[in-house]
């Protein structure tokens, strides 16, 4: 019970924020109240002018065609008219409620945006893009579903009593008195749906997370043969899927009969009543007896409808939530007012900096660097110690729990997080390539570039001949992900993209490893120009591609253990000594 009623009141939150989504719309609300309520007026008058019209019809061949002329014609006006006032009123609630779940559709794009990095990197991207279509798609459903259903059926059930009194007040008050009947069904069965539909909506997302993973990595399930692994975890997800869904739809499927039945004996107890009194010389006629027949049944509707509208509701009520929990998470820590100014002079000092993704897990420790301008600073280690993450605090996704990173003698928590990072161009292992002309990919960046800044950033990176070599050349439309794109070319576009931009600093993460020797020879030469004068930050892992650096900063389990250039390094025959001459058969020291 108190669990149960605890439920109760959380859905009260629930629905206050969904329509607080409808206050852009707010003028539209008294066009949809008044329609729907003329629109059902209307309908509700169409059995009087019936009634009357059967009363018309006295006896065998005495019918009275003038007045059932009259009402007929009387009918088929009311009929047009509450048609459309139905229109209106659904013109009006469509519009709000497709402004509303675009509003919360942007608000939840929003809040990605500025959340922080490590609630993306910690949840399915699967899950996000579910709560951004499929939960949102069920919310406005049950929104559509609660102003056009309860809307015209709560006037609907004002108006048919109001009838029904003005009729016989009697007969009235038995069909009065058996409806509460036809509400305890309803809202009991409504008791037993409501958990199904949110374990619906939470493994419908997990689904979702494990096709996103598993479609865009199918090479490598092929691969490793994982298919019918893969299967069998599908088939458990979606096993699970089915089972809290069916149990949801047997539950939501009972409420419909099992009002329609009460109502049932609604309209049987309503047409009793009504016979007896006819048969016992009472002032019903036969034509009020079929209005109010018609208004018994008019007035069970409703209940019928509003009753089948639950199971929308609960699904949209799960989903709400899920949408809910997402724009409730924690944002980046707020930017400092007035910020700091930017200045990229190149000069980067890494004070004493403590960080961990987790507080029981530690990472980096006490972590001092100072990078002057112009000057390459490799970063190696062996997997795991922090290079990265040491690049993730520099971008500033993630903020340093103790010490502080400064950037032209200013830490750069007091900057705007847009200005520090538009000084990096940044190029990652990973590849990212969006839906577009091969040309937008390389002036994401820098969307104001003309065509010759293009095609020298191109030519400089050298993927100006294969791009000359497509169909139709830097206008190309390149599928998701690059799918037409080998994965060197995909890379290359991405360095394209940085040396168009020419930012005062860099970050390359392996920003060679799928293109090949020959080529890499040239990008590296491409690099050289381009880092000159800049402050850069090289992570590599074959650590031929780094001699040149000014400093070699090498960290193991979290801490900067060595520093130093590639000779100095060597004649220490320390870590990295020891990691560089592992790349070679038998240990063989390399100069």
């Amino acid at each position: 019970m108190v669990s149960q009623m605890a439920k109760t009141k959380n859905k009260k939150p629930v629905i206050g924020r969904i329509l607080r989504y409808t206050k852009p719309c707010a003028a539209l609300v008294a066009p949809a109240v008044i329609a729907a309520v003329v629109s059902v007026l209307l309908s509700l008058y169409t059995p009087v002018l019936v009634g009357r019209g059967i009363d018309y019809i006295i006896s065998k061949n005495n019918v009275n065609f003038d007045g059932v002329k009259h009402y007929v014609l009387m009918i088929a006006v009311t009929v047009a008219l509450s048609a459309v006032f139905s229109w209106v009123m659904s013109y009006c609630t469509y519009k709000i409620t497709y402004r509303a779940v675009s509003d919360m559709r942007c608000e939840l794009y929003e809040k990605l945006n500025n959340v922080p990095l490590n609630y993306i990197d910690s949840t399915s991207r699967g899950d996000i893009i579910a709560r951004m279509s499929v939960d949102i798609e069920t919310v406005s459903d049950g929104m559509l579903q609660c102003f056009s259903q309860f809307l015209t059926g709560i006037v609907t059930i004002f108006g048919t009593i109001a009838f029904m009194l003005r009729i016989n007040v009697k007969i009235a008050l038995v069909v009065i008195f058996i409806t509460p009947l036809s509400l305890f069904v309803a809202a009991f069965i409504t008791k037993l749906c409501h958990d199904k539909f949110r374990e619906q909506s939470a493994v419908r997302g997990e689904l979702s997370g494990c096709i996103e993973e598993l479609v865009g990595g199918q090479k490598i399930v092929k691969a490793f043969s994982y298919e019918d692994r893969a299967q069998e975890r599908f088939e458990e997800i979606n096993g699970r899927l089915y089972k809290c869904g069916v149990l949801a739809q047997f539950y939501s499927a009972l409420t419909n009969p099992c009002t329609r039945f009460v109502n049932g004996i609604v309209y049987a107890a309503a047409g009793i009543f009504g016979a007896i009194s006819v048969i016992s010389g009472g002032p019903m006629s036969v034509g009020q007896i079929s209005a109010f027949l018609s208004y018994a049944n008019q007035y069970t509707k409703p209940f019928n409808e509003i009753t089948g509208v639950i199971t929308e509701l609960q699904a949209a009520f799960a989903s709400a939530r899920r949408v809910f929990a997402v724009l409730d998470e924690t944002e980046e820590v707020p930017e400092k007012e007035p910020p700091a100014p930017a200045v990229a002079d190149g000069n980067v000092e890494i004070k004493n900096v403590t960080f961990s993704y987790k507080p029981e897990q530690k990472l980096l420790e006490n972590v001092t660097v100072s990078v002057k301008k112009g000057q390459r600073a490799a970063i190696v280690g062996p997997t795991g110690c922090g290079k990265t993450t040491l690049i993730n605090l520099l971008m500033r996704f993630y903020d340093v729990r103790d010490g502080a990173i400064e950037v032209g003698g200013e830490d750069i928590r007091n900057m705007r997080r847009s200005e520090l990072r538009a000084m990096y161009g940044m190029v990652l292992q990973d590849t990212w390539i969006y839906t577009g002309t091969i040309r937008e990919n390389i002036a994401y960046g820098k969307p104001d570039a003309t065509e010759e800044e293009i095609i020298a950033a191109a030519k400089m990176c050298h993927c100006h001949s294969f791009i000359r070599r497509m169909p139709e050349g830097y206008d190309t439309m390149v599928s998701e992900d690059g799918g037409n794109l080998s994965q060197g070319q995909k890379q290359l576009l991405c360095i394209c993209r940085v040396m168009l931009t020419n930012p005062p600093m860099l970050i390359l993460d392996e920003a060679t490893s799928s293109i090949d020797t020959r080529t890499e020879q040239k990008i590296q030469s491409a690099f050289a120009k381009l880092m000159k004068g800049k402050t850069s930050f090289i992570i590599a892992h074959r650590l031929s591609t780094i001699r040149d650096a000014d400093v070699i900063l090498v960290m193991k389990d979290g801490n900067i253990i060595e520093q130093g250039n590639h000779e100095s390094l060597l004649e220490k025959g320390g870590f990295y000594a020891n990691l560089y001459n592992s790349q070679f058969d038998h240990g063989t020291p390399a100069g």
